[in-house]
């Protein structure tokens, strides 16, 4: 589109009362390689002041692409080639009444506004928080540099008063120490402090309206309630309205007030929060709310998921565009295209939306049995494994600890050390999937690396079917390393980008010299077959697949040897719901058919619920509960665990909030506090707390082990309990 600065200026009607943000018929395109994208295709939207409104749907459904052009952030090659965005600041784009670019009653329409004008808006009136504050923030710039800086921008404002207002403005947001913060660097930070500068930049100037585009996707639980309750608190203070881009459903039913569902560069379904979950309409709600791993939480059953994958709008797709997945389509979805239309309030394209008593569930409000999607995809019982009681993996008071160097440019140690485990004890037996939760730190990973032999532990013995991996020779840890393998979180970074899939999935066989390149070819192609993968896959690059594609390769890479225990690290922390549960499908069907041990760690208690047997919590290094799945969380004996389970937001707006979330900052691991570790958070420590670390006992029967002097006295069945 031109930048005409006379088109940016529009008026409302006359008597009607405008909403801060209205996005009408908005068209996005972007050109590249010798293709367009139809990225947005009709976008329609309101925003009201104050409110908050959830983007959610699957990646590549339009959610983040609608964010961006608010702000004229397109990436490369994008365009606005339709409609307008318009945004109402009564106080003018500069906040201090000067309305140059704008109407008389201070609307502007930012999809036609000239690059002056968005500038000017960009961070004062309008703020945004982006997906990854690493990658956001400026690793060669001091944080209060980078948070001052708005202010220089936007504001008649000396270097003096900037600096201030930016402490201000970071211990707003609950930064620890902020005066001594200012002067670090982004690297010296955690990803939760990290978070908190990126919505420090972003309120800075007080704006009207917060973007924040997954704010807290990779973030524990805590961290995530933290961040969450900072932005509800400060939205209100400030009378901001703002736009909450997720893919976490449990986020959008408890921080929104109405939402958005997108699906294919188009709104699906727009209703209320507490009406969208309840009575969702539109089939591709239903069943995105189907594949939650809460459907299942506590139960053998297989998820719910959404076959195929959603249209890649190079072309615009005829009809609806849900149709090729739903299992509700006729030919009329697949030649006609529904009209965003419904009931006062709750607004739906489909042809055939959900009728409660069509499904025959009337009056059934359980929003869980409400989203189930027939078809063979359901959610029938999942057969799993049989778990036996042979040991596979033993851990035995193993540490491991990180000497501190004392500057970056000698290689003098210091006396500090890093435990980041300190004496954890557990037995994975074959078959079964054990689950390691916890806060970020705590030392999951490196519990996870230690295992699979990629580090060694400072003390402490692990057995591997019965052999210390430490006594191992050579040729035997090279054959142990073929029985136990690691599945990366992140699968693209751990794929090489010059590499076809077929060569790394050949190249572990290669390595360990199993076969001639003929039967090599045929393991890859088998493996390609058990991970839902078409053959022909192996031609093409790590970057020409989805997300969810890359962890199936991801999968496979793990499986190519055969490995008798994989360990799992995030594998599905970053995917839409409706890819984790294809995921999480398939890693317990393989677990069946091959009769695979997992070690599984996540800092997403839903999933672990889920997919997990037994399962341990850990705290700063330390094991501090164990049990079967259901008794941890049902009827868990340690107060963080309990601290854990009231964190997390349940995708249901109607549950009360109950219990105490977590609270505090984890402390640092290099000078722990005395006798209980978490004695400065817990909500029941007494003096004793303090004098001695608790030991590991089982006051709920010998298969749920606590560590803690106090523990909760486990109740008859689900439900609150109380210190002991």
């Amino acid at each position: 589109m031109t930048a005409d600065p006379l088109s940016a200026t529009v008026s409302p009607p006359s008597g009607t009362a405008a909403p801060l943000l209205s996005v009408e018929d908005l068209h996005v395109e972007i050109t590249g390689r010798g293709r367009t994208v139809h990225a947005l295709d009709g976008v329609h939207l309101d925003l009201a002041p104050g409110e908050a409104l959830g983007l959610v749907g699957e990646s590549g459904c339009g959610k983040t692409m609608t964010a961006l052009s608010v702000l004229g952030l397109l990436p490369p090659g994008g365009r606005i080639t339709g409609g307008r965005i318009l945004f109402r600041d009564s106080g003018g784009a500069y906040g201090t009444g000067d309305t140059r670019g704008t109407g008389g009653d201070g609307t502007t329409d930012l999809a036609a506004a000239p690059a002056p004008v968005l500038r000017d808006v960009r961070g004062n009136t309008v703020g945004m928080v982006f997906q990854d504050p690493l990658t956001s923030l400026n690793p060669t710039m001091t944080i209060g540099a980078q948070v001052a800086e708005p202010l220089l921008l936007h504001k008649e404002i000396t270097r003096r008063q900037a600096w201030a207002k930016a402490e201000e403005t970071l211990r707003l947001v609950g930064m620890p120490q902020p005066a001594e913060r200012m002067r670090n660097y982004p690297h010296q930070l955690s990803g939760g402090m990290r978070q908190r500068v990126a919505i420090a930049m972003a309120l800075v100037c007080e704006p009207r309206l917060l973007i924040a585009d997954e704010p807290t996707t990779a973030l524990d639980v805590t961290t995530q309630h933290q961040i969450l309750e900072l932005v509800d608190d400060l939205r209100t203070r400030l009378g901001m309205a703002m736009i909450l881009v997720t893919h976490d459903l449990g986020v959008i039913a408890k921080r929104v007030d109405r939402v958005a569902v997108m699906y294919g560069g188009k709104v699906a379904e727009r209703a209320g929060v507490h009406r969208l979950f309840t009575t969702p309409r539109h089939r591709y709600t239903q069943a995105l709310l189907a594949a939650l791993p809460e459907r299942a939480a506590g139960e053998r059953t297989t998820l719910a998921t959404i076959p195929g994958l959603p249209p890649t709008l190079v072309t615009r797709p005829v009809g609806c565009r849900f149709a090729p997945r739903c299992a509700f389509a006729t030919d009329r979805c697949r030649t006609e295209e529904p009209v965003l239309d419904g009931e006062a309030g709750h607004a739906y394209a489909c042809f055939h939306p959900v009728r409660e008593e069509a499904d025959g569930r009337a009056g059934d409000s359980t929003p869980a049995r409400a989203a189930s999607v027939p078809g063979p995809e359901g959610n029938g019982p999942a057969p799993t494994a049989p778990v036996g009681h042979e040991p596979l993996l033993t851990l035995t008071d193993v540490t491991k600890y990180y000497a501190l160097h004392a500057g970056p440019f000698t290689r003098r140690k210091g006396a500090r050390e890093v435990g980041a485990v300190a004496g954890v004890s557990l037995t994975v037996t074959r078959g079964e999937t054990f689950g390691i939760v916890g806060e970020s730190g705590c030392g999951k990973s490196t519990l996870g690396r230690m295992a699979v032999g990629l580090e060694a532990p400072t003390g402490g013995t692990i057995r591997f079917a019965g052999r210390a991996i430490g006594a191992l020779t050579r040729r035997e840890l090279r054959a142990h390393r073929r029985d136990v393998q690691l599945m990366f979180q992140d699968s693209y970074a751990s794929m090489d980008p010059r590499m076809r899939v077929g060569t790394i999935l050949r190249e572990p066989l290669v390595i360990q010299g199993i076969g001639d390149r003929a039967a090599q070819q045929r393991r890859v192609a088998a493996l390609l077959d058990d991970v839902g993968l078409p053959r022909a896959a192996v031609d093409r690059y790590p970057h020409e697949f989805s997300g969810g594609q890359r962890q199936r390769l991801g999968l496979a890479r793990a499986l190519a040897l055969a490995p008798s225990l994989v360990v799992a690290d995030e594998p599905v922390s970053a995917l839409d719901v409706s890819v984790q549960a294809q995921i999480l499908n398939l890693m317990r069907d393989l677990q069946r058919d091959k009769g695979l041990t997992y070690l599984f760690i996540s800092h997403d208690l839903a999933v672990v619920r889920h997919l997990a047997d037994t399962v341990g919590v850990m705290y700063l290094g330390k094991l501090v509960e164990t049990g079967p799945a259901r008794d941890v969380f049902e009827r868990p004996l340690h107060p963080y665990t309990r601290g854990l389970l009231d964190t997390v937001n349940a995708p249901d707006p109607a549950a009360p909030a109950t219990g105490s979330p977590l609270t505090g900052e984890t402390p640092s691991a290099t000078a722990p506090p005395s006798g209980c570790r978490f004695r400065t958070r817990c909500p029941v420590a007494r003096p004793r707390c303090a004098e001695s670390e608790p030991e590991s006992t089982a006051p709920a029967g010998p298969g749920h082990r606590v560590a803690c002097h106090f523990p909760l006295v486990p109740a008859p069945g689900p439900g609150p309990v109380s210190s002991g």
